[in-house]
């Protein structure tokens, strides 16, 4: 794999400062971005220097040698040219500085040499022996502790990486959080053993807390042979072990905690295991790691209380050791390759043996060069966790396909094997193994029966043009590569290697102590983006880096933060927590980007340092801001960190996001793509949202966090509306873009898109206007209306301009637009302009169409009349242009059928059409339907009267069109639309209003339609009999003139039209049994007599209307008459059937009079059931019910009909057992005859008379009945109720009441 040489950005290169010198060089990436196949260089600011000294020197270096001034402005033309080539291609990653936040770092000239990121914490080593334990996001400094007198080659930790878990409240110290720019303790100035802390430094070491997360054990090597493992919770737990030579590497186990084990190596060549290392534990009060395990060790460091044990050796200088993340193998590079070894850890007790065996070797290239470089050149090798690589982008993403259910468990077995195996990556030199590692088991094919620890497979071999610095996989099919690229400089020339360029250097950033001064032009280093399946380049970054001139590949590091979930970001809640100091409120403002950290305070705050926070402001309040601005806003994110160190700086690199796309496509005018991104992801704008800066009199507190987390709708209201906002802006930008194109047809359908307020509508179309560019707008101006409104001059200018150029197009733009969007008297006026001055003419011809632009204009201003409530004018001008369907929409909806009363014929013809030389009578009627019928129904409610339409036409001599009205009237057409009225009372009066032309509608009726002038002769009285006869005789209509004459007694007269103008035997008979007249019959038999067909025809048609013996008898002698046999047959028959109907109805009629009469009977002799409760001594209950009649001796019952429930009588409320007249309760003692009727109602005798003859005397001989004397006689009382029953013959009166009301 090849690439091009690496460039010079576009950023002006800054002077290198110390870190509070740059305390404001948070620069979130320099400007042009680099292109697959060409790296651009990163110029990020850079970060603080050792010393001040080592500044002067690079100012007196880079101000020495003008020559190479020159050739680098040439090289920098060149890049400048090359980079203008591929700007057009995004860049995949951003950069951040992050030196400005490491500033107790470089303190006292010190510089990193070595670095591990995991989990919250960032563990660095520096070349003056110091180990830096630091709390992300926030930067806080953990622990800082003197390890070794050297430079620091490579750190380790475990377990790694490290758990994130939540804190138990009881299990959280009270600790005081130190400043992120100052270390938790101090740090000694020499190499030799610090100075002792004071008591303060002491605690403040012991305030890490004993979290899940912290609960970690740190593994340093360095160049002075030590190996020191330091806890980070305990300073006493320590160990120290010295090696006697320089150890480059060292890798924990991941249960030290428990097994106490680790592998070291370095020059000696030696793979060393060191078990039950010994602890230092000491009250001495140096801060040194060294002296802690001095005070348990004494001057016996080093000595043999641990146990070593030599793994491999001989094959020259290990310079890396890593465990895996299962702890299953540990790989370690020496000059002679890569090698993979079982360890003991998740042993069965049966493969015992297979602890410490070597599963796997790689060698190196084995060319001239690796054999000079294999020893100075630093591996880089990364266990691959699955769990924490991100997936390829969606793009890349292949698509999934529904597998049958055999695949299915194929690939479920693939999976569960692929778990099995561990994936390492390694880089070195220019070369990159992808390497999977295998579980051990019994082997297959030619080792089948044997049993391995395990098997290493090569699966992927990557050559590259650089030196590998770092290395990792970023997602799955992608390799993250720090490369350090060959100098490319001819006149530096290195006589003592062979490779020119590659200087093993372990500097701390000073000059050379002694030889002749070279100048120095190593290349800066660059990030690379690889494609595992094309193993083409995908990205490729060069970043300019603080002195990196001087730095060699094994000076930079990388470092790979997986994306942690949220469930993880929550489990670290407990730590910051504590860390903090302040709860929940630290919490928040260190895992909240939204609320905080994407803020603008949280770039940069000035209340950051504890010397500028105010003195009055609360503890808390202060602590909390200066947390909130040491964390920058790309580690809020989601996604991958990237880490790059070199000795003097720290970038971060971290995925680039929506935003980071809308702020390229900005800077390259792709507004359109920018404002498409903006519209489909108004999201991105959230950040712009919450980041506006403080301001100088309001200082933020806890209360105002809390504020603005609670108010979440607001939130994304206000990131919505900053959305719209940036939306107009950019869309401002893309319409200038255009016009100054001149493309003026894009910038129209931009404008429909972009622009969303009146005030920039009225700008662009006054624009476009002024460019003489309606064509190009024209479509895109908003139709209805908007809020506010857009000022209606606009529309009303291009209505007026399309009105002089293009009056299709003005009709087209009025059936789009709201009338309520302009002034409608400005356009009506304009187009009664354009009538007025013969502008537009009926006759005038445009593209080959008689009267286009005169009818545009009419029906133009017809519909501007109708909006504006106009409706009358509208009304003419539908008239005018023939518009039936608008007009009778108009008179149907507006009632304004009086409008039209003065020019009835033209509103008739609405639909007639014109110019047309023959058109029938069925197509004028169904053309003049709808009029007529409009007409007929205005008659019915007097709005224009039958006078002025028939006086209309018949001036006009339309008889035709009057037939059509008269008929309506007649029909009473269309009074089906009416409701709520009887339709027959309607017809009635409809037909009423044609007796005032009686004579004119029998001689239109006899012209147009006989049917109907029979029907109106018969119904009708208003005409004139003479005038009748007259239409009648001149049409020869006989059935009309026979009616005639039999309405004025002529029936003589009317029997012989039958008879000789139609010869139509049965009309004569109907006529005749019509009349009913002896006279009339005389006449037919007499003038029949002769004539066979006649006389055939009366005895098949006279039935029964005369004796048929009559005209038997007067049937001539000798005539032969056709069909007599059958005659005589059918006259006979008739009335033999009227004789069998005539009896059975006879017959049914007695049977029914009988039944009627046995039932009169059987109801006047039945008797009345009286029910007679006694319910006390003042009360009786007595109720009168009907019993079933029984007619006959079968014992018939017969239901009269009549209901058991009783009416209630008016005035006092009666119930049962009550008096119906008096409503008084019957007792017991009751003296008086109580009469009851079927109904129910019972009465006292003397009210039931009073009430049967009101007013009258009442005899008291009826009410007091028979004597004692003789009530015992039969006699006596037959003949009291004969005379009682006379008197109540007329019934219950209570029920008659109710029956006449």
């Amino acid at each position: 794999m090849t690439g091009s040489s690496p460039q010079t950005g576009d950023i002006d290169p800054h002077d290198d400062k110390t870190p509070t010198e740059s305390s404001d060089a948070t620069a979130t990436g320099p400007g042009p971005r680099p292109s697959p196949g060409s790296a651009k260089r990163l110029r990020v600011n850079t970060g603080a220097g050792a010393t001040s000294d080592h500044e002067t020197e690079d100012t007196v270096e880079g101000s020495s040698d003008g020559d190479a001034e020159e050739e680098e402005g040439e090289e920098e033309a060149e890049e400048a040219e090359e980079e203008s080539e591929d700007e057009d291609e995004e860049p995949k990653l951003k950069y951040a500085r992050l030196t400005q936040h490491l500033g107790p770092l470089y303190r006292n000239g010190d510089a990193t040499s070595t670095f591990l990121v995991a989990g919250d914490k960032q563990i660095i080593g520096t070349h003056n022996g110091n180990i830096h334990v630091i709390q992300l996001p926030v930067f806080q400094s953990l622990r800082v502790y003197h390890a070794h007198s050297a430079s620091v080659t490579a750190v380790s930790i475990s377990p790694y990486p490290p758990p994130l878990s939540m804190l138990k409240p009881d299990a959280t110290p009270k600790a005081t959080p130190s400043s992120p720019r100052r270390p938790a303790s101090s740090i000694g100035e020499g190499h030799a053993s610090p100075a002792p802390p004071t008591r303060r430094a002491t605690q403040l070491q012991n305030a890490v807390p004993n979290t899940p997360s912290n609960n970690i054990h740190i593994a340093t090597s360095s160049m002075d042979g030590n190996v020191c493992v330091q806890s980070l919770v305990d300073v006493k737990d320590v160990s120290l072990r010295n090696f006697a030579r320089p150890v480059q590497a060292v890798a924990l186990s991941p249960d030290y905690k428990h097994d106490k084990m680790y592998l070291s190596g370095g020059l000696s060549g030696q793979l060393i295991l060191t078990t039950g290392a010994p602890l230092g534990r000491s009250t001495a009060t140096t801060t040194g790691a060294a002296a802690q395990a001095a005070g348990w060790l004494g001057g016996m460091v080093g000595a043999s209380t641990g146990k070593d044990t030599v793994l491999h050796s001989g094959e020259g200088t290990i310079n890396t050791i890593k465990w895996s993340l299962s702890g299953k193998y540990v790989v370690w590079l020496n000059e002679h390759g890569i090698k993979i070894m079982r360890t003991r850890l998740h042993l069965e007790s049966a493969d015992v043996d297979d602890a410490w065996k070597r599963i796997g070797h790689i060698d190196r290239p084995q060319t001239a060069e690796w054999e000079t470089m294999a020893s100075v050149w630093k591996g880089r090798a990364e266990w691959i966790d699955e769990q924490a690589v991100e997936p390829d982008e969606p793009e890349k993403e292949s698509q999934e396909v529904l597998l049958s259910p055999a695949a299915e468990r194929l690939k479920q077995q693939q999976v569960k094997h692929n778990k099995a195996i561990e994936r390492l990556l390694v880089g070195w030199g220019g070369t990159i193994w992808i390497i999977h590692v295998h579980p051990g088991g019994v082997g297959v094919g030619k080792n089948a029966g044997e049993k391995s620890a395990g098997r290493a497979e090569i699966v992927k071999l990557l050559r590259m043009d650089c030196i590998i610095s770092g290395i990792s996989l970023y997602t799955q099919n992608l390799i993250l590569v720090l490369a350090y690229c060959l100098p490319d400089d001819d006149e530096d020339e290195d006589d003592g290697t062979k490779a020119r360029g590659h200087k093993h250097t372990t500097s701390t950033g000073s000059e050379p102590s002694g030889g002749i001064r070279r100048k120095q032009n190593n290349q800066p280093p660059e990030l690379r983006l690889i494609d595992l399946t094309s193993q083409a380049e995908i990205d490729k970054d060069g970043l300019t880096l603080s002195r990196f001139e001087r730095l060699s590949s094994n000076d930079y590091h990388l470092g790979v933060l997986p994306a942690q979930t949220v469930a993880a970001a929550a489990s670290s809640r407990g730590a910051l927590e504590t860390l903090a100091g302040l709860g929940t409120e630290m919490l928040n403002a260190a895992l909240n980007p939204i609320s905080l950290f994407s803020s603008g305070a949280s770039i940069r705050s000035k209340d950051s340092n504890e010397g500028t926070s105010p003195v009055k402001i609360a503890a808390a309040s202060a602590l909390l801001r200066s947390k909130a601005g040491s964390v920058h806003p790309n580690l809020t994110k989601p996604g991958v960190k990237i880490f790059i160190h070199s000795p003097y700086d720290c970038i971060l690199a971290t995925r680039r996001d929506l935003g980071d796309h809308l702020s390229w496509l900005l800077e390259r005018q792709q507004y359109q793509q920018a404002w498409e991104l903006v519209n489909e992801h108004p999201e991105i704008m959230s950040t712009a949202v919450d980041t506006s800066p403080l301001s100088p009199d309001h200082t933020q507190t806890t209360d105002d966090f809390y504020d603005e987390t609670a108010s979440l709708a607001e939130g994304m209201q206000s990131m919505y509306s900053a959305a719209e906002k940036e939306k107009r802006r950019i869309g401002e930008l893309w319409l200038q873009e255009l016009v100054e194109a001149d493309d003026w047809v894009r910038a129209g359908q931009t404008c429909g898109k972009v622009l969303g307020t009146p005030d920039r509508w009225e700008k662009w179309v006054w624009t476009f206007a002024g460019a003489n560019k309606f064509d190009e707008i024209v479509n895109y101006i908003p139709t209805e209306r908007t809020r506010p409104p857009i000022p209606g001059t606009i529309y009303e200018v291009v209505l007026g301009h399309y009105l002089e150029t293009s009056k299709p197009q003005f009709r087209e733009l009025l059936e789009r637009w709201s009338p309520d969007l302009f002034e409608i008297t400005t356009i009506t006026t304009a187009l009664e302009n354009q009538l007025s001055y013969r502008d537009v003419r009926e006759d005038s011809v445009e593209d080959g169409e008689v009267g286009r632009d005169w009818r545009i204009v009419n029906e133009s201003l017809a519909k501007l009349h109708e909006a504006n409530g106009r409706n009358r004018e509208a009304l003419k001008c539908y008239i005018k242009l023939q518009d039936a369907d608008n007009a009778m929409r108009l008179i149907k909806d507006g009632h304004l059928a009086d409008a039209v009363a003065d020019d009835i014929p033209s509103f008739l013809t609405l639909r007639v059409p014109q110019g047309q030389a023959k058109i029938s009578n069925e197509e004028l009627e169904q053309a003049t339907h709808e009029a007529i019928t409009l007409l007929v129904d205005e008659a019915q409610h007097g709005l224009v009267k039958p006078d002025d339409v028939v006086e209309q036409l018949q001036e006009k001599k339309l008889d035709l069109y009057t037939f059509f009205y008269l008929r309506g009237l007649w029909r009473g057409q269309g009074i089906h639309e009416h409701t709520g009225e009887s339709r027959a009372r309607l017809v009635t009066d409809s037909q009423s209003l044609v007796d005032k032309f009686a004579d004119l509608a029998v001689h239109l009726f006899a012209k147009y339609d006989q049917s109907l002038l029979m029907n109106f002769l018969k119904t009708s009285t208003a005409y004139a009999f003479e005038e009748a006869v007259k239409e009648c005789d001149q049409y020869d209509y006989i059935p009309e003139l026979v009616y005639l004459y039999s309405k004025t007694g002529q029936m003589k007269r009317a029997l012989t039209l039958i008879i000789e103008r139609l010869g139509d035997v049965s009309r004569a008979i109907a006529f005749a049994k019509e009349q009913n007249d002896p006279d009339l019959w005389e006449d037919l038999l007499e003038y029949s007599m002769d004539k066979p067909r006649f006389i055939r025809g009366l005895l098949e048609e006279v039935g029964t209307a005369i004796n048929p013996i009559t005209l038997v008898r007067r049937i001539p002698e000798g005539l032969e008459i056709d069909g007599l046999r059958e005659g005589l047959k059918h006259i006979m028959k008739e009335h033999d059937i009227q004789h069998s109907i005539s009896s059975g109805v006879a017959k049914v009629l007695r049977s029914e009079v009988a039944a009627a009469q046995n039932l009169l009977r059987s109801g006047q002799r039945k008797g009345v059931k009286f029910e007679v409760v006694v319910k006390g001594g003042d009360h009786v209950d007595v109720r009168a019910k009907d019993v079933p009649t029984v007619v006959g001796e079968k014992h018939e019952v017969v239901d009269d009909g009549r209901d058991e429930e009783v009416p209630k009588p008016p005035g006092k409320k009666w119930s049962p057992g009550h008096c119906a007249g008096c409503c008084e309760a019957f007792t017991e003692w009751e003296m008086e005859t109580l009469v009851g009727f079927a109904c129910g109602h019972v009465y006292h005798l003397s009210h039931l008379l009073e009430k049967l003859k009101p007013g009258e005397r009442v005899d008291q001989s009826l009410v007091n009945g028979v004597g004692e004397s003789v009530s015992h006689r039969i006699g006596a009382k037959v003949t009291h109720a004969m005379l009682l029953r006379d008197k109540i013959a007329a019934g219950c009166p209570v029920c008659k009441e109710a029956e006449e009301t």
